[in-house]
C-alpha cells in the first residue's frame, strides 16, 4: 500500500466510531502499509485534566489516556489494511511504559508499526513522543469483528 495523504479530523471520524471526549487523534500525517504517524494536541481544556491532579497540582495527561490514543492510532492503521470492515476492540496492552510526563501544550506524536496481523487479531507496536523524546511505548492488541 503506498503512502496516503494526511487524514484530518473529519477523515478520522469517518474511520473510527469515537467522538468527543473519547476521540484522541487530531491528524494522521503518515499512513503506509505497516506504519502510521499521527498527532494529538494536548490542551488544558481536556476533560480529564479537571480530575487528574487538580489545581494547584501539575497537570499531567493520565497514562490510560495515552494508551487510549495509542490504541486509536493502532485501529486506524489496521483498519486501513483490512478489506473486511468491522469494529475493532482493544483486547490487550503489553509492555506499556511511561517515560515522560505529557502536559498541556504538548503535541503527542504517535507512531505505530504493524507487528502481526491475522484475520481478526492484530498487534501494533506504538510509541508516543513529545519533542522527539519517548513519553510512552507499548504493544496494542486489537480484535476485529468479522
Amino acid at each position: 500500500m503506498p503512502s496516503s495523504p494526511e487524514l484530518d479530523i473529519e477523515d478520522i471520524k469517518d474511520k473510527i466510531e469515537l467522538r468527543y471526549p473519547y476521540l484522541l487523534v487530531d491528524r494522521v500525517v503518515e499512513l503506509e502499509a505497516n506504519r502510521i504517524k499521527a498527532l494529538k494536541n494536548v490542551t488544558v481544556n481536556e476533560p480529564f485534566f479537571q480530575g487528574h491532579f487538580p489545581e494547584p497540582g501539575p497537570s499531567v495527561m493520565p497514562g490510560t489516556m495515552i494508551v487510549e490514543a495509542m490504541a486509536q492510532v493502532s485501529g486506524l492503521l489496521v483498519s486501513s489494511r483490512r478489506e473486511a470492515g468491522g469494529l475493532g476492540y482493544l483486547v490487550g496492552v503489553d509492555g506499556a511504559r511511561f517515560r515522560k510526563k505529557v502536559k498541556p501544550g504538548d503535541q503527542l506524536e504517535l507512531v505505530g508499526e504493524l507487528a502481526k496481523m491475522r484475520s481478526s487479531i492484530c498487534r501494533v507496536k506504538v510509541e508516543a513522543r513529545v519533542d522527539n523524546e519517548l513519553a510512552s511505548e507499548g504493544e496494542i492488541t486489537l480484535a476485529f469483528e468479522t
